[in-house]
């Protein structure tokens, strides 16, 4: 690559960028335990509670559809049959086409973070527009028209609220208020119903992990043809989660040293979207081998594994001091307590990795104070603002999809992959693909 093209390469990429349960163990997460339960005779579908167009342009689904549920901790995943989803005004209904695999999801099956039962799990996805709920805005249905190809964020911005309104998405009220809280959309209801008995269902986001999901019209953003469904579905979550923490909260300069703690899903998306915004030196800090391996293939200029070797002190060896940015992506007190001891003094400590309900991380306050160190939490971007930037990111190769998702499962094997998940076997990110 001659000179010229690294500039060029280097001024699109910066144009772009601008802008109290406790712990449940494993039988949950056992493949045999792993259910399905559809209708004896699955060829027998409903379509006339679908509008016209949806229902001429998914015939095969019907009035149906398939979700994946989470009961409760200790009782397994399940493959149910619901009542095809209603968007309502405001909101689009997408045929799901994939869904990304993220320790979010885990976190709520394990029981490690309270959240509204039983519930489709699922929060990243890319999909097809099969419909637009009654009065929606004909901005909103001219912008993304039946067919339309999709990529949904998991923060769904309402667009009303306070932080809505200076275009601070990620704050969104009533995301946090109803979804968050309550597991429903911003009237306060599910879309999701049993066929068999009738009875709502909880989402978590839209509820991905299923052949349909509503989600509100603000929290998407068209994929151009050139970018696949499945490589693209991690752009809504890891690679959202990583821009936000990078642009909004880190707000990282070319020239800046960077440490990311935990080359996970999330983890591994920092690591790209530092190199291109410049970082001069990317420091990717785990305890297994194999990522830390393809860390180097994502940006990464040193690895560090945290079990050989001491990682605060290696860190300030390679920087001579400490990092200007420490990202923490695992959610575990210790490497939050690693994170903020990378830090150079005046450094920023971002912390972008949820924990357990009611773990706590600990703090050198006299330092904090003293040498003015930076310590911001950031749970992930600005789904209109950038969302958009994203998907140029990957439709121009800056960010590349397909190094950052190493596992791809079928639908019927949503259980594997969180099993999978659990024990440390996905390299970067697993997405589920759905027909």
């Amino acid at each position: 690559m001659g000179f010229s093209s690294i500039i060029s390469r280097f001024a699109i990429s910066r144009k772009l960028l601008s802008s109290n349960p406790t712990s449940r163990s494993l039988p949950l997460l056992s493949s045999r335990l792993f259910t399905t339960h559809v209708d004896n005779n699955p060829s027998k579908v409903e379509s006339s509670s679908l509008p016209a167009s949806s229902a001429a342009y998914h015939v095969s689904s019907g009035g149906y559809m398939r979700g994946t549920v989470f009961w409760e901790p200790d009782r397994p995943l399940t493959i149910e049959e619901f009542h095809m989803p209603r968007p309502k005004a405001g909101e689009i209904l997408i045929k799901t086409k994939a869904c990304g695999v993220c320790h979010s999801d885990l976190h709520v099956i394990k029981g490690e973070i309270p959240f509204s039962s039983p519930c489709v799990i699922g929060h990243e996805i890319t999909g097809e527009v099969v419909e637009h709920g009654p009065l929606t805005d004909r901005k909103i249905t001219e912008k993304y028209p039946i067919g339309a190809q999709v990529v949904g964020a998991f923060i769904m911005p309402c667009g009303n609220c306070s932080f809505c309104s200076k275009g601070h998405d990620d704050l969104c009220e009533d995301f946090f208020a109803y979804n968050r809280a309550k597991g429903t959309l911003y009237d306060g209801e599910t879309r999701l119903f049993l066929r068999n008995s009738g009875k709502p269902v909880y989402m978590y986001s839209m509820g991905g992990l299923a052949e349909y999901c509503v989600i509100p019209a603000h929290a998407l953003c068209v994929l151009p043809k050139s970018l696949p469904y499945t490589e693209s579905a991690i752009l809504g979550c890891a690679v959202f989660t990583a821009y936000g923490a990078m642009r909004h909260a880190a707000e990282v300069c070319p020239g800046d040293s960077v440490a990311v703690i935990g080359i996970g899903g999330v983890g591994s998306s920092c690591l790209q979207i530092a190199k291109a915004f410049g970082a001069s030196e990317v420091i990717a800090v785990d305890i297994q081998n194999d990522k830390l391996q393809k860390a180097k293939t994502l940006g990464a200029t040193h690895t560090i594994n945290a079990i050989e070797e001491d990682a605060v002190e290696r860190v300030k060896e390679i920087t001579g001091g400490g990092v200007d940015i420490a990202v923490e992506a695992l959610g575990r007190p210790q490497t939050f307590l690693q994170c903020l001891q990378s830090v150079r003094d005046g450094g920023k400590a971002v912390m972008i990795g949820l924990a357990k309900a009611g773990a706590v991380g600990e703090v050198d306050i006299n330092r904090l104070v003293r040498r003015k160190v930076k310590v911001i939490g950031s749970y992930g971007a600005r789904a209109r603002q950038d969302l958009p930037k994203l998907v140029k990111l990957a439709e121009t190769g800056i960010f590349n999809l397909n190094s950052a998702v190493s596992q791809k499962y079928t639908f019927e094997e949503g259980n594997k992959a969180f099993q999978d998940l659990n024990q440390g076997r996905i390299v970067s990110r697993g997405v589920v693909e759905i027909s």
